[in-house]
């Protein structure tokens, strides 16, 4: 009866600890792929896609740190600083041009005029144009460096960790070399595509891409978003920045009609405005804004 006893003793224990490294592995472990982080401290991450029109600008903020993607066209920085005051911002911890494109960084010299920034991110080509002569000479008159992170390479705004995906050298087509980032903000994900081809996307196919949003590549045009890549992000929420009535005819009708197809559900600036994500790294809601950061001029 003893012996019958301790056996069973044995396996109760033995289950105990069978239940201790599940448990761990589960929501402790950093090499579980069924890991699970927890929000402990209530905090939110809030990200808004600005209205800049026909480009991109985004804004992260986190437990007091801020990050900026893009600056739209040159025509909106003075709105944008305008409102980033109106928030009251005093500085930024990352400010991010994807790419060369006047539609990308064309407001960022009146950010770097008005705000500290302690890391400004460009990829590392000089496209000889006048938009980027005048922000070189800004950085320059700031003494702001202009680095160029390396691919995987990672930084955090607050506790949403940011890793680079993808960043390119290719002189004759700035849009290849798009900053991709995909930001983790305990169990949500989102994907911002900057102006990223097909090509830079069959580039990512090997990485863990997959997202609960995608910031939609090249404002939506039919370059890129291939099905092979939004299949593999399948993202719940595509945002594409985009100007109404633009002249190149974006969103692309055959991009929407993808999205559709994978059950997404799509915002858009032309329509919404300003779209206002908050996450609390398990739920994601969105509202829209009536920001005033539209300088109105359509590249």
């Amino acid at each position: 009866m003893k012996k019958k006893y301790r056996n069973v003793q044995k396996l109760f224990y033995a289950v105990l600890i069978l239940l201790g490294v599940f448990f761990y592995q589960t929501f402790f472990s950093p090499d579980s792929s069924t890991q699970k982080r927890v929000n402990l401290d209530g905090d939110k991450l809030e990200v808004t896609f600005l209205d800049v029109g026909q480009a991109d600008s985004i804004l992260i903020q986190n437990k007091g740190e801020t990050a900026l993607i893009d600056g739209g066209n040159r025509a909106d920085g003075d709105k944008l600083v305008s409102y980033f005051q109106s928030l009251s911002l005093s500085s930024f911890q990352y400010v991010i041009g994807t790419h060369a494109h006047e539609d990308h960084i064309g407001g960022l010299p009146s950010v770097i005029y008005h705000f500290p920034i302690e890391h400004f991110y460009l990829p590392n080509v000089d496209p000889e144009t006048q938009i980027y002569d005048v922000l070189f000479n800004a950085a320059s008159q700031m003494d702001l460096d202009i680095e160029t992170p390396s691919i995987d390479s990672t930084f955090t705004v607050g506790d949403a960790k940011i890793q680079v995906l993808w960043v390119g050298d290719d002189k004759t087509d700035l849009n290849q070399n798009s900053i991709v980032l995909l930001l983790e903000y305990y169990n949500n994900r989102i994907l911002f595509m900057g102006d990223a081809p097909q090509e830079v996307e069959k580039e990512l196919l090997s990485k863990d891409i997959k997202s609960d949003v995608l910031k939609v590549g090249h404002h939506g045009s039919q370059y890129s978003t291939s099905a092979h890549f939004l299949y593999q992000v399948h993202p719940a929420y595509a945002v594409i920045s985009v100007g109404e009535g633009n002249t190149y005819g974006h969103p692309k009708d055959v991009i929407l009609e993808k999205l559709e197809r994978i059950g997404c559900t799509t915002y858009r600036t032309d329509i919404s405005g300003s779209i206002h994500l908050v996450s609390d790294g398990e739920n994601l809601t969105f509202d829209f804004l009536d920001t005033d950061t539209n300088g109105g001029e359509d590249s």
